[in-house]
């Protein structure tokens, strides 16, 4: 279901006409090379495309113009080859409402020490240009995101490739709509959120439902549309009825399956990227989603528990940028306390997604003590390992707040065979204890997206793109920062 829009990225090139038409026809040249050479061997996720040698105030605010409404336009890299007065910048620059970059490099990596003559320097005004240029987006109070140094640097070329996916993320934001069945949880307040806000500063959409909604799509599902989704789970997964009947274990399954389809039929008629479920908001329903939801996140829907929209849409947004990668909803559930040792288990009831598996996941009927209905099926596996981020989204009543927590997934100390749900285990930077008080102070909920593909550089890089609040709790961090940031 994830379907990145296919996106592409103006890369417009900064210089003047004092030079004359020889020296910009070498500046045009130049910058082909490198559009050219990036698509082929730096392996972005997004194309770049030469756009311009921009040498006056018209030019670029027409062009800056055509990048707002070309839908499959991302953002804009610039690069001042020369020096590019940044007066000519204003106009423009004013008008872009998409992600900028500012990449600050040169064509060539070395200085050519025996040959260098005043031809050369005027053709290769990088570091002038770029302090020209920096001052006028300075200015303007544009967060556009910098880049320094060589073009053909691997390294260089990664940062670029994780602004890619940021911006497109970014921009992805716009569509996002979230299907709510059943309101928040009530007595919950973290979860609630101003919706009209969330519209205006991201773009989402977020629209409640009855479950009987979804109950009345439940009754058009066929039995011979439910079978084969069963057939394909013996090839997913390991089936596992353990101590249940065999009968009433394909009946639990195949009610999530149910679920599942109905579910997928109900958000793609409204084009639902994203949705929210409720134990407390299941009239009509016979289990609580757990693996129908499961199923959805896998294909790239974004979700969260117990009404909490905002991370629904954040799951979706995250999902976006990793291409559906080790990316998903997550819950803080407990803690391992031993001095030294101390981490996070975290899991769900239910809806762990399985893009974090590091196992064939198993397919089991259990008890659910909540909800009040029939037993559900699930997936369990275990998570994987690896660096990554914990992002939390919280409505403080004047302004939105995004918490960045840096994390480490390990391996669990143990097997946890009396635990039939998906798990991941972690431990926070900077470490546990000022880690758990630094999220405590900052407000952070007990619902996160988790990805292990993105970075605290790139969720920082978004929080910028749409004017959003960070906190960013990492290896540097000082727990009385954290206290006089969130206390003023």
């Amino acid at each position: 279901m994830l379907k990145n829009n296919k996106m592409e990225f103006w890369f417009v090139v900064g210089s003047q006409d004092l030079y004359g038409e020889e020296a910009l026809a070498q500046v045009k040249h130049d910058s082909k090379i490198i559009a050219d050479e990036l698509n082929e061997s730096a392996n972005l996720p997004y194309k770049i495309v030469f756009k311009s040698l921009a040498t006056s105030a018209d030019e670029i605010k027409n062009i800056m113009k055509e990048v707002n409404y070309r839908d499959e336009v991302a953002g804009v890299v610039t690069w001042m080859h020369t020096f590019s007065p940044a007066k000519m910048w204003i106009a423009g620059t004013k008008l872009l409402q998409k992600p900028l970059l500012h990449l600050a490099t040169q064509f060539n990596e070395n200085i050519p020490w025996k040959t260098i003559d005043m031809d050369y320097m005027n053709l290769h005004q990088s570091a002038h240009g770029d302090r020209e240029y920096g001052f006028i987006n300075s200015r303007l109070k544009k967060n556009n995101k910098i880049i320094v140094g060589y073009w053909k640097d691997k390294a260089i070329q990664k940062e670029i490739s994780d602004w890619m996916k940021v911006a497109a993320g970014c921009i992805a934001s716009e569509i996002i709509k979230v299907a709510r069945f059943g309101d928040n949880m009530r007595n919950v307040a973290v979860t609630e959120g101003d919706k009209i806000e969330a519209q205006i500063k991201f773009g989402w959409t977020v629209d409640y439902f009855g479950i009987g909604d979804l109950v009345a799509e439940m009754n058009k599902v066929s039995e011979n549309d439910i079978d084969k989704v069963y057939k394909e789970f013996k090839e997913l997964y390991i089936l596992d009825p353990g101590e249940n009947d065999p009968a009433f274990y394909e009946k639990q399954v195949k009610e999530q399956i149910k679920i599942e389809i109905a579910l997928r039929n109900f958000l793609d008629k409204g084009n639902y990227n994203a949705f929210t479920t409720n134990f407390e908001d299941l009239y009509g329903m016979k289990q609580l989603p757990g693996l129908a939801v499961q199923r959805l996140n896998a294909e790239g829907y974004g979700f969260a528990g117990e009404g909490d929209w905002k991370t629904a849409a954040l799951d979706r947004l995250l999902k976006v940028m990793t291409n559906n990668s080790k990316t998903g909803f997550m819950e803080d559930y407990t803690y391992e306390l031993s001095s030294g040792n101390e981490k996070i288990l975290g899991a769900h009831m239910l809806e762990v997604d399985p893009t974090f598996a590091s196992d064939k996941p198993k397919v089991v009927v259990k008890p659910l003590g909540i909800g009040d209905r029939e037993d559900p099926a699930r997936l369990i596996f275990n998570g994987e390992t690896g660096k990554g981020v914990a992002v939390s989204m919280l409505d403080l009543g004047t302004h939105y707040r995004v918490i960045i927590n840096e994390l480490t997934a390990v391996k669990p100390d143990d097997d946890m065979p009396n635990l039939p749900v998906a798990k991941m285990v972690w431990k926070p930077e900077p470490n546990f204890l000022d880690g758990v008080k630094a999220w405590i102070h900052a407000g952070g909920g007990h619902h996160t997206v988790v990805s292990l593909d993105l970075t605290v550089e790139q969720i920082y890089d978004w929080s910028r793109m749409v004017g959003l609040e960070a906190i960013i709790i990492d290896k540097d961090t000082k727990l009385r920062d954290i206290i006089i940031q969130t206390t003023k």
